[in-house]
């Protein structure tokens, strides 16, 4: 890892050495991810009551809405990461995904009717699925090999850091000029808007060109394209994401257990995502330096103690230890994402990122439901201690793989 660059060169065709120490693609593409993060939170946090006080719509509509829209941008990431392999072009398909996000979040200031909200949200997800395997693809191309964790971990804090002020900014504006719903939605396009401008003036493909003479190769869709090391990882990602419920499991945890106060929910909120967003490049740079599997170790380890404290939580003052502990689980973000773009070669590396991304989200819902399900059955501390099992066996799985090629060792 090197530190303040003065100068420029080349890596993958795309120039880097700006004084923040990353690719002028990474640092571009950080922003635009900040901008987006900024605009969905603006959004989000006031769906639920959108789609049922102002509109009508049941509770069951919202579970709908949001699990047939996940569920397409799962199946979008495996797609659209293979079709930037083939194509070799990563850009296009990135800026396409931001855009029909932005536009289908403002279409949401239009809507008259739940279906029609549906159809909104459903295409802002689908945005997310076309553009996220090939933007994590066009990062790993425009950075060096040792520098992936601190770019990967770059972007993380950008989207933290955008999903705070997002959220601050639609609560200022609601607060301050009593905005209704509407007005709030069209004025998030506004964040994205720059964002892809942004994307389509200053950020260039990487080096996902073939080189002269290179035999034509179309990747298959296919784990078999895959070396043993990647698909022993994926394992380990599953069965870590298995555990890892949704974080408003927490929120509930701190309010039963913790007897922590209603108002002051909203804040200890807050403090996890500060966490997180602070995290992320330490994390991503630690990652180049030690090795990544080092600093996954160390995240999950960070996790299966955070949980197991979950477990036994009492009180109010131990609340704020754990979410702020928790946060630092965080800190393996960038390392996650640039171990995959060490095991796989470039020519594969969108299909990678799809399936990667793919395995974490298709996980996302049966470990809410195994978490809520144990919950009610056996009560929350049997619940906290299976997550905090899963990523200690998630942890062995990543032990068993050989380091061979890791960035940082």
């Amino acid at each position: 890892m090197t530190g303040v660059r003065t100068g420029s060169e080349k890596v993958g065709g795309v120039e880097r050495g700006t004084f923040t120490g990353i690719s002028r693609n990474v640092f571009h593409l950080g922003l635009v991810s900040f901008f987006n993060d900024l605009s969905s939170e603006m959004v989000y946090p006031l769906l639920p009551t959108f789609l049922t006080e102002f509109l009508g719509a049941g509770a069951w509509f919202l579970g709908l809405v949001e699990g047939l829209a996940d569920s397409v941008a799962s199946l979008l990431n495996l797609v659209s990461g293979w079709i930037s392999d083939r194509l070799r072009r990563r850009k296009g398909l990135v800026t396409g995904g931001y855009a029909l996000s932005g536009i289908s979040r403002g279409s949401l200031a239009l809507v008259t009717a739940p279906w029609q909200a549906l159809l909104g949200w459903f295409f802002n997800r689908v945005g997310k699925g076309v553009r996220t395997a090939p933007r994590d693809a066009l990062i790993a191309d425009s950075c060096h090999p040792r520098e992936r964790g601190r770019a990967f971990g770059y972007h993380r804090s950008m989207d933290h850091s955008g999903a705070l002020v997002g959220a601050a900014t639609a609560s200022f504006l609601l607060t301050t000029f009593s905005l209704g719903y509407r007005a709030l939605f069209a004025l998030a396009t506004i964040p994205i808007a720059l964002g892809v401008f942004l994307l389509l003036w200053r950020v260039r493909e990487g080096g996902t060109e073939r080189e002269t003479g290179e035999r034509e190769r179309f990747p298959r869709l296919d784990l078999r394209s895959f070396d043993r090391r990647f698909r022993w990882f994926l394992a380990a990602v599953l069965v870590f994401t298995l555990g890892n419920s949704s974080d408003a499991f927490l929120l509930l945890r701190a309010r039963q257990a913790g007897g922590f106060p209603l108002a002051l929910l909203p804040a200890l909120w807050g403090v996890l995502h500060v966490v997180k967003a602070a995290m992320s490049i330490p994390g991503g740079v630690l990652s180049d330096r030690l090795g990544r599997r080092r600093v996954i170790f160390l995240g999950w380890g960070i996790y299966c103690l955070a949980y197991t404290g979950f477990a036994f939580l009492s009180g109010a003052a131990w609340t704020w230890f754990l979410f702020t502990a928790y946060g630092f689980y965080y800190l393996n973000e960038g390392a996650l994402k640039a171990f995959v773009a060490d095991m796989v070669p470039s020519e594969l590396r969108g299909s990678a990122y799809g399936i990667y991304n793919f395995t974490v989200s298709v996980t996302v819902l049966p470990a809410s439901l195994l978490m809520g399900l144990l919950w009610s059955a056996t009560g929350p501390r049997i619940a906290f201690l299976t997550g905090a099992s899963l990523a200690l066996v998630a942890s062995l799985i990543l032990f068993a793989l050989p380091c061979a090629g890791e960035g940082g060792e």
